[in-house]
């Protein structure tokens, strides 16, 4: 459980809502719920923005095979204890 709550789309301001409104819809689709770091970096866009920025460019990566990269992503969260 976070200490602080993830961030409500609805008391953002109108682009900054649109893009968590748009980040929240796309982990959805991807992971079928909203994780919790996704929620808690939507309080501040600008980084939320970054982040998904690296999560394209992570994806848009053709010089590993994508089952080598989901391979070392699955390693890289078991070894620091993430449940995603």
């Amino acid at each position: 459980m976070a200490r602080i709550s993830g961030a409500d789309p609805r008391k953002k301001g109108l682009l900054s809502g649109l893009l968590v409104r748009l980040f929240y819809w796309l982990t959805k689709r991807k992971l079928g719920k909203v994780v919790m770091p996704v929620q808690i970096t939507s309080h501040h866009p600008r980084i939320l923005w970054g982040y998904g920025q690296m999560e394209q460019a992570f994806l848009g990566s053709r010089l590993v095979e994508t089952s080598l990269k989901n391979l070392a992503q699955l390693r890289a969260a078991t070894l620091i204890g993430c449940p995603f």
